[in-house]
């Protein structure tokens, strides 16, 4: 029934609800009926175990791998590569917990939204009670400030405003009714004669039928939403797993056939056992879960300092693929304060930015609107939002007087208030009677300009009364009609002076027009200039709001946002469409006006459908379940609700979209960077196991005996891969559009450029070692030292050469990251220590190399920085040309 509530007469609803207006229900029947339905609360959902969500970590197939690793360390004796490796494991495994956990926390938030306590009619007296024992059919009294603890339907109002930005998002308080609405499917937002758990009383009083609680409540159906939705991998997880497997697989065939080989040739089965789980080791890339978090990481630390919080790693890298941004509309792309941005006053449009405009009306205007006010500003800081007190609309009037001139204090001395008449939804404007120092009485008005316009017989233009004829009720009618086109929530200011003795109904007589004041909430001048951005950078935004159409799309006009008629849709025409139809339309459709969060969630779901990589701005409770269906979900730090913050990915410090832009590209350089070191890391892995297939292939002793293969492994898995981690972003990285989210991690020419570096790493590696033992005349036990000096001297120059993706590392500077070359530097010196250092010589097997080897071990590696370098000299022009033609 939970739909129909508001279509109901005050009365129909109490009598299907079997309860009493001025009685409410009995004890007896409360008890009952609280028995039969339950608390009135947010249910959780069944728990997980903390240590159930702990272990699943363990369940990952790269973990697995990672244990495997783990065991083949111990039975090597390589503790120190087994503690690395254990660590590697159990860090991803808390951090993996930790998102779970947070996400089993985020519905819990939604019970903070919920009122502790609530005043009820029970058996004809009025009560505070536990609001977690209210229960359909009680009747409840509100007034301003109280938290609405349950969905109820108004069956008495008196100058009623309550504000739902934190479920519909609109920044306006509403006004409202008790009159039933025809239409059952109105959107939430429009159900004036309803209000809504996790609401609050802006002003006003009021006394409420109960109608829904707990899990039924419009907060509850956002509790369940946000159950529902499904936290998929990110596109980074998804490429690292089935590289993993991959990676897995072929090292596993590769392992076995040098395995194999070797006992064929009389190799002893230990040593060759030994061989194998080395090579396995090495050739499976354990240290890169850690390199990806560690990259990562270091991204979170820069996106603090740019007001970017990540609550979670892979979020980071998510938002460097993005392709749409749907963004709520209040305080994400606008100030989430009313602004007066016009004024129509002495038959002129006045823009209140331009400061240097007046005119001789328009001072008396702003004292009005300052007079028939009960907001409030902090006098020290009269601009701080934070400072002011009261109806959103009231505090934009008083700033606008106070950026007009007007001293604040000084006319609130100067006027004493004598009377008033509140606002009314029935009557849609409000009067006051104030008495100045001269004992000079005024009455001062402000409303609903078409009904204003009822109650004025005269308007003020420069100083001068004109009479309100025919002529002029249409003229400023239609400017009403204009200033509402544009989105302008309009009041009309009017006065008059009076004895002080007239009764209150001969207040709004004859009253004097000063003027029209049009505002409205404001696009954010920054979020103007990221939404131009990002559309630079091949971003598509889409604003989803629970406002009305018109706000919309004046909103989505400034921004750049929409251009066609078609490019609107509201919550009712979306309800119409099924997900295929929506599915097909989506791209076409930029503004989503009056949605409610079901609404939101098949936006990102029909976008994700398409294969589009989603990110959804909020702030509201209404924003939750969709920030969680989203591939990443962006909270506001300031406005944002804690349920919003729960179920977000990254959190906005300074409630900034311009941040967002800023994210997009820190995401699009990690990604580039985690591009560049599994470059590094295959390439190397890809040239040990060849160089160890190649010497079983031809029937050579082995090149490398496996502790040397972990040293290797630990050289080149360490530091020099660390470093590409944290190179600064390629010049235009956000000049080109987002990747594909189903490319390849190997796409655009990686893969080749990992099977060349690795070839001739591997070839040359073997050929050093083939030349030494056979041609120089060394014992095998220096030939395997030249071999592991050329091994990892090549692996090392191609540190510099990973780091450049479509240009040679000369053009981007040898010390442009000066961490690569201090990595670099440490990797020779470990080098150098095994080489020459007596235990140390002892333990890898190794002998000292004179300089004429070294010479031989530096040329090799050098070689192949030069061939790969007239490579890339060579498939650049045909690279850029291919990527052209494809543009």
């Amino acid at each position: 029934m939970a739909e129909i509530w508001h279509t109901l007469t005050s009365d129909e609803a109490i009598i299907q609800l079997r309860s009493d207006s001025h009685r409410g229900l009995s004890t007896s029947e409360a008890e009952s009926r609280l028995q039969e339905i339950g608390l009135n609360a947010i249910q959780e959902a069944d728990k997980t175990p903390w240590w159930s969500i702990f272990f699943s970590q363990f369940q990952d197939f790269m973990v697995l791998v990672l244990i495997g690793a783990t065991v083949v360390s111990f039975l090597l004796g390589e503790v120190g590569d087994a503690i690395t490796i254990v660590a590697i494991v159990v860090m991803n495994a808390i951090l993996g917990f930790v998102q779970e956990y947070r996400a089993e926390k985020s519905v819990e938030t939604l019970k903070a939204l919920t009122a502790p306590e609530a005043r009820v009619v029970r058996g004809g007296q009025v009560d505070m009670l536990p609001a977690e024992e209210l229960v359909p059919g009680d009747i409840i009294e509100l007034e301003a400030g109280d938290r609405i603890p349950a969905d109820c339907r108004l069956i008495e109002v008196h100058g009623l405003q309550t504000d739902e930005a934190p479920l519909t998002g609109e920044s306006q308080s509403v006004s409202k009714t008790t009159e039933p609405l025809s239409r059952p499917d109105i959107p939430v937002a429009d159900r004036r004669n309803m209000v809504y758990m996790g609401t609050t009383v802006a002003r006003g009083r009021a006394k409420a039928l109960v109608v829904e609680t707990g899990m039924h409540t419009e907060m509850g159906n956002i509790a369940n939403l946000m159950r529902e939705a499904v936290e998929d991998q990110t596109p980074l997880q998804r490429r690292l797993e089935h590289l993993g497997k991959i990676l897995v697989y072929l090292s596993l065939l590769i392992v076995m056939v040098v395995v194999v080989t070797g006992l064929f040739r009389g190799e002893p089965l230990y040593q060759m056992f030994l061989t194998g789980v080395s090579l396995a080791v090495a050739a499976i890339p354990e240290g890169l879960p850690a390199i990806v978090t560690i990259a990562l990481a270091l991204g979170v630390q820069r996106m603090i300092k740019a007001h970017a919080i990540v609550r979670r790693l892979p979020a980071v890298e998510t938002l460097g693929c993005t392709t749409v941004i749907c963004t709520d509309k209040t305080g994400t792309l606008t100030k989430n304060q009313m602004t007066v941005t016009q004024i129509w006053v002495d038959n002129d449009f006045i823009d209140t930015t331009d400061e240097s405009r007046t005119s001789p009306t328009l001072p008396k205007l702003y004292t009005a609107a300052a007079l028939c006010n009960n907001a409030s500003v902090d006098e020290k800081d009269p601009d701080n939002p934070d400072k002011a007190k009261g109806d959103p609309t009231e505090i934009a009037l008083l700033w606008a007087a106070n950026h007009g001139g007007i001293d604040l204090s000084e006319v609130a001395s100067e006027y004493l208030r004598k009377g008033e008449i509140p606002f009314e939804s029935e009557r849609q404007r409000m009067a006051v009677l104030t008495v100045d120092r001269h004992n000079r009485y005024t009455v001062f008005v402000k409303g609903a300009p078409d009904v204003l316009l009822g109650f004025c017989r005269y308007l003020e233009i420069d100083g001068r009364l004109v009479l309100l004829d025919n002529e002029w009720r249409q003229r400023i009618r239609s400017i009403n009609d204009d200033m509402a086109a544009r989105a302008l929530r309009v009041l009309g200011v009017a006065y008059r002076s009076t004895t002080g003795e007239e009764p209150q109904d001969h207040w709004e007589r004859d009253l004097i027009l000063l003027g029209l004041v049009g505002m409205m909430d404001p696009p954010r001048p920054e979020a103007v200039q990221a939404v131009k951005d990002a559309k630079r950078a091949g971003l598509r935004t889409v604003m989803i709001t629970g406002d009305h159409p018109k706000t919309a799309r004046a909103i989505g006009e400034a921004m750049g946002m929409v251009a066609g008629a078609d490019e609107i849709i509201t919550g009712p025409e979306l309800d119409t469409l099924t997900d295929t139809d929506l599915a097909q339309r989506v791209e076409n459709i930029r503004i989503y006006a009056r949605v409610s969060p079901p609404h939101k969630l098949r936006v990102v779901r029909a976008w994700k459908a398409h294969g589009e990589v989603v990110a959804m701005t909020g702030d509201g409770v209404n924003d939750a379940p969709a920030l969680k269906e989203a591939d990443i979900g962006v909270a506001m730090g300031k406005t944002g609700t804690d349920v919003t913050k729960e179920a977000s990915a990254m959190i906005l410090t300074d409630d900034n979209f311009a941040t967002i832009v800023r994210a997009i590209e820190e995401g699009r350089a990690i990604y580039d960077n985690i591009r560049k070191f599994i470059r590094y890391l295959l390439s190397c892995n890809v040239g040990e196991v060849l160089v160890m297939f190649l010497a079983a292939f031809l029937g050579l002793p082995l090149p490398l005996l496996p502790i040397q293969i972990l040293f290797v492994n630990l050289v080149t898995d360490g530091l020099p891969a660390m470093a590409l981690g944290v190179d600064p972003p390629s010049p235009g990285v956000m000049d080109r559009p987002p990747r594909d989210p189903n490319e390849s991690i190997f796409a655009r020419g990686l893969g080749t450029k990992i099977a060349f570096r690795g070839l001739l790493i591997g070839v040359s590696t073997l050929l050093v070692f083939i030349w030494s033992l056979q041609l120089w005349g060394m014992g095998l036990r220096e030939a395997r030292t030249m071999a592991l000096a050329t091994l990892i001297m090549s692996q090392l120059f191609h540190v510099f050469d990973a780091r450049a993706e479509d240009r040679s590392f000369l053009e981007i500077g040898l010390f442009s990251n000066i961490w690569a070359v201090l990595a670099v530097l440490s990797s020779v010196m470990m080098l150098l220590a095994i080489i020459y250092v007596p235990s140390l010589r002892e333990l890898f097997k190794t002998d000292p190399l004179g300089l004429l080897d070294w010479g031989i071990v530096v040329l090799a590696s050098g070689f192949i920085q030069l061939l790969a370098a007239v490579r890339d000299v060579v498939l650049r022009p045909i690279r850029h040309f291919v990527h052209g033609s494809v543009q």
